[in-house]
C-alpha cells in the first residue's frame, strides 16, 4: 500500500511540474504591423492564474523600432507622469524589446493572444494585459 501511495504521489508531483512548465503557443508575428499604434495596458500579473493587478500605462509601438511607454508611477509616486523610448524589433515572431533606454540587453516578449482590440503580452516575469487605443 505505502509502495502505490509513493506512486500515485510521485506521478502528482510530475504532472503539476509539467504542466507548470508547459509551453505556451504565442501568435506568430511576421513583421510589427498588427501591433503598430497605441496599446492601453490595464492589468499585469505573473502568470495567467494569477490575479490582475490593475496598471495604467501605454505601450506605443512605433514604425521605426521605438516602443514609446508612458505612465504614471504607481509604485514610488515620486515622479508623477513619465515616459521612457526603448528600442524593439520583430525577431522569431516574438517582440525583442531593450530592457532599459541606452542599454542593449534585450528580452523577449510574446503575443499570447491577439485580436483587432486586445492583446496580452508574456514577458520573462509578467504577463501584460492591453486594449487598442
Amino acid at each position: 500500500m505505502k509502495k502505490i501511495t509513493k506512486i500515485l504521489s510521485i506521478t502528482a508531483f510530475l504532472a503539476a511540474a509539467t504542466a507548470a512548465n508547459a509551453k505556451i503557443d504565442f501568435v506568430e508575428l511576421e513583421d510589427n504591423s498588427k501591433i503598430l499604434g497605441k496599446w492601453h495596458v490595464y492589468a499585469a500579473a505573473p502568470s495567467e492564474k494569477k490575479e490582475k493587478r490593475a496598471q495604467d500605462s501605454v505601450w506605443n509601438f512605433q514604425r521605426n523600432g521605438v516602443l514609446n511607454i508612458s505612465g504614471k508611477d504607481q509604485v514610488s509616486g515620486r515622479t508623477g507622469q513619465m515616459s521612457v523610448n526603448i528600442k524593439y524589433m520583430i525577431e522569431n515572431g516574438q517582440i525583442k524589446r531593450q530592457k532599459a533606454p541606452g542599454r542593449e540587453k534585450y528580452e523577449l516578449c510574446g503575443v499570447v493572444r491577439m485580436s483587432d482590440k486586445e492583446m496580452t503580452v508574456k514577458c520573462p516575469f509578467l504577463f501584460y494585459y492591453m486594449k487598442k487605443m
